[in-house]
């Protein structure tokens, strides 16, 4: 991952930094999918560099990586977010630095998210108290604690309206570059991006 691009979001009274991230990152997963390389594989990857943020724990950049510059510009991703231009700043497609001591891994994360039915479901499957079946879902509110995005399933359900969910994104930091495929939207089991 030779070069990037950053999107900055630019919240004000009106649109939060939530609905931003919702609205942004919809278009992005649009473009990474429209491009994409394989079934649900992309030659572009992306980066949260204010992951861990007080203020909004994916922070408010949205940075774009790929191998080669013709791969970002390809992308069109002015195009993909022209609805929102008093919202984004797209700056111009840039080398990534020479020296990189870190890289990240940022990964989707599934969760049960009635916690109450699946543990329910696991008592009368396993012959066991709701108690102890609720005590084998305990870790899962902490994991929960991940930052997410907000995001309309593109697949109809039967009503033909969008199924909403979150998505929740992981990082997991290393001091050297790990391969590996990125899915469309942006996000890798094991591919790492440089960390600045």
């Amino acid at each position: 991952m030779k070069w990037y691009q950053d999107i900055t979001l630019l919240p004000d009274a009106e649109a939060n930094l939530g609905f931003l991230w919702h609205k942004v990152y919809q278009q992005v997963h649009l473009a990474l999918a429209d491009n994409k390389i394989a079934e649900n594989q992309s030659a572009v990857a992306v980066s949260f560099p204010g992951y861990g943020s007080k203020q909004f724990p994916l922070g408010e950049k949205l940075r774009l990586f790929a191998g080669t510059q013709a791969q970002l510009e390809e992308m069109k991703i002015n195009q993909w977010l022209s609805r929102l231009t008093d919202y984004t700043h797209v700056k111009p497609i840039k080398s990534a630095p020479e020296a990189i001591n870190q890289y990240a891994c940022f990964q989707r994360k599934q969760f049960k998210s009635n916690l109450l039915k699946e543990a329910a479901r696991r008592a009368q499957y396993k012959g066991e108290t709701l108690e102890a079946a609720l005590a084998h879902f305990s870790h899962y509110e902490k994991e929960c604690a991940l930052p997410y995005i907000n995001m309309a399933s593109l697949s109809m359900e039967d009503n033909n309206s969008p199924r909403n969910f979150k998505l929740f994104v992981a990082r997991e930091l290393f001091d050297e570059p790990q391969a590996g495929p990125f899915n469309c939207y942006g996000l890798s089991k094991t591919a790492t991006v440089p960390w600045f």
